[in-house]
């Protein structure tokens, strides 16, 4: 797979690409981190497949997002999927957050993600805690008192 392709489609999906070097990428080409309202981080592993998507693929998939212990894996391709590689996928089942269910194994075309759709996780606005909050602003009614400002 041509290096600066992959990278495109993992920036369609907001997604990191993995840093290595030279060798196998041991089945992951890219990573996504979310909050699930919980303090442990999670992870999607992405896969990108330039060529023909076979359904040993997604066993392989499977694979890495359980040696990863990952909760979702995601295959990014040009080829749309058969009906037999859905039934694979549909096999690995679904990860369950507070928020619903959503498939432990999917398969994404680049069609689809340049159509709006995206990777199926929770998006928890609110419960991300990776940077601290800021404090609130203060009003413009409620001024700060000065150091020669009178009680």
């Amino acid at each position: 797979m041509n290096l600066a392709l992959g990278r495109t489609r993992l920036g369609l999906v907001g997604a990191r690409p993995v840093d290595q070097k030279k060798g196998a990428d041991k089945g992951i080409d890219g990573r996504l981190y979310f909050h699930d309202g919980s303090e442990k981080t999670r992870q999607i592993i992405i896969s990108v497949k330039g060529g023909k998507l076979k359904a040993t693929d997604l066993r392989d998939l499977r694979g890495v997002i359980e040696r990863e212990k990952a909760e979702i894996g995601v295959f990014l391709t040009f080829e749309p999927p058969t009906q037999l590689m859905r039934a694979e996928a549909a096999k690995a089942g679904f990860y369950d957050s507070p928020w619903g269910k959503h498939p432990r194994l999917q398969i994404l075309t680049v069609a689809e993600l340049l159509e709006g759709r995206g990777i199926d996780y929770p998006r928890t606005s609110g419960t991300n805690r990776t940077f601290k909050k800021a404090p609130k602003a203060r009003n413009a009614e409620e001024k700060s008192k000065g150091l020669f400002d009178a009680e």
